[in-house]
C-alpha cells in the first residue's frame, strides 16, 4: 500500500475542519495531516480541541513547505495566491470552489496551472458520492430528456455557516448560487455534458447582500435544464433536489430516489442522511487526493470543470 501523502491545510473554518477530521478519523491510509494555518485568533484553540490534529504553523509558507499536497479552504480571494505559491513549490493543490472572485481571474489561473503541468483538483464532493454513483447506475441506458434543479433555504447563510456570514452573506463573494448551486451544476456537467446558460433572472435585496432568488434555463449536453433557488421558502436548513426525467433524483445531498409505479419516491436501500454520508464522501475524496498527488488517474473535479461551473454561476448572478 502506498505511503499516505502529507496534507497541509490552510483555512480552519467549517470546510477545513471537516476535511481535517475526515483525514484523521476515516482516511489515515490515504493522507497524513502535517500542519494547519489560519489567521483567525480562535483557530488555534479549535485545532487544539481536535484529537490527533497537527500543529498550527506561523505562516502559509510553512505549511506549504511541510506538505506534499495543500488543501485550500480560505475565502475565495485567497485561493489563487495560495495555490500559485504551492504550485511554485512543487506541491499538489486541492482547492475549494469558486476558483477566484471573478471568471477572468479564474481563467488566467487555469491557463497558468495547465501550462505548468500542475497537479490541481477542486473539491466538489459529489465526485465521490455513493448517492451519485447510485443515480448513475439507475440512469444507465436512460435517455436524458429533462433536468430540474431546485434549492431552498430558510435563511442565508445556513444556520451552521453564520460564523462566516461576513463574506457568505455578501454579494461580492458569497450567496447560495456560488456555495450550493455550483455543486449541482458540477453534477449536471458530469452526468449530461457541457453547460450553456440560456437565460436567467436574479433577485437581490437592497445594499450589498447576496441574492435571495434565482431562476435560470440552461442546456447540458443538449438536455434542457431548469434551475430555481430561493431564500425564505422552506423550513429545512437546506433543501435541494436534482431530478432527471421526473423519474430519478438526488434529494437533500445524499438521498438517491426513484419514482415508483404508485407515484411515490423510494430511497435507495443504503441511503443515509447527509451528516452520516459526509464522512464516507470525504474519505473517498481524500483517497482521490492521494492519487492526484502521486500523479495517478483520479475522479476529482478538474480545473476546467470548475471553471465552466464558475462561469455559469457568475453569468447567472450578473443577469
Amino acid at each position: 500500500m502506498p505511503t499516505p501523502i502529507k496534507l497541509g491545510i490552510i483555512g480552519l473554518g467549517i470546510m477545513g475542519e471537516r476535511l481535517l477530521r475526515a483525514a484523521l478519523e476515516h482516511a489515515a491510509e490515504s493522507v497524513t495531516p502535517v500542519g494547519v494555518w489560519d489567521p483567525a485568533p480562535t483557530a488555534a484553540g479549535r485545532l487544539a480541541g481536535i484529537a490527533g490534529a497537527p500543529r498550527m504553523f506561523a505562516t502559509p509558507d510553512a505549511v506549504i513547505a511541510a506538505c506534499e499536497c495543500l488543501y485550500i479552504a480560505a475565502p475565495p480571494a485567497a485561493h489563487i495566491p495560495l495555490a500559485e505559491a504551492a504550485i511554485a513549490a512543487g506541491r499538489a493543490v486541492f482547492i475549494e470552489k469558486p476558483l477566484a472572485t471573478s471568471p477572468a481571474e479564474a481563467r488566467g489561473f487555469v491557463a497558468r496551472a495547465e501550462a505548468a503541468g500542475a497537479r490541481v483538483a477542486v473539491n466538489f464532493p459529489m465526485a465521490s458520492s455513493p448517492a451519485v454513483a447510485q443515480l448513475s447506475a439507475w440512469r444507465a441506458g436512460m435517455q436524458a430528456e429533462t433536468l430540474d434543479i431546485e434549492v431552498a433555504f430558510p435563511t442565508w447563510p445556513r444556520g451552521w455557516q453564520q460564523a462566516a456570514a461576513s463574506w457568505l452573506a455578501k454579494r461580492a463573494e458569497g450567496g447560495f448560487t456560488r456555495e450550493v448551486v455550483s455543486h449541482f451544476l458540477f453534477l449536471t456537467r458530469r452526468q449530461l455534458g457541457p453547460l450553456t446558460l440560456l437565460d436567467a433572472k436574479v433577485t437581490y435585496p437592497p445594499g450589498d447582500g447576496a441574492e435571495t432568488a434565482i431562476e435560470a434555463r440552461l442546456s447540458a449536453g443538449g438536455v434542457p435544464v431548469t434551475l430555481k433557488g430561493s431564500v425564505g421558502t422552506t423550513t429545512k436548513d437546506d433543501h435541494n433536489t436534482w431530478t432527471l426525467n421526473g423519474a430519478i433524483r438526488l434529494r437533500d445531498w445524499s438521498f438517491a430516489e426513484r419514482l415508483g409505479a404508485d407515484g411515490t419516491w423510494a430511497q435507495a436501500p443504503d441511503a443515509l442522511p447527509n451528516e452520516k454520508m459526509r464522512p464516507m464522501v470525504l474519505k473517498g475524496q481524500l483517497a482521490q487526493v492521494a492519487a492526484m498527488t502521486r500523479g495517478e488517474t483520479h475522479r476529482l473535479a478538474s480545473l476546467r470543470e470548475a471553471l465552466e461551473v464558475q462561469e455559469i454561476v457568475e453569468a447567472i448572478l450578473a443577469a
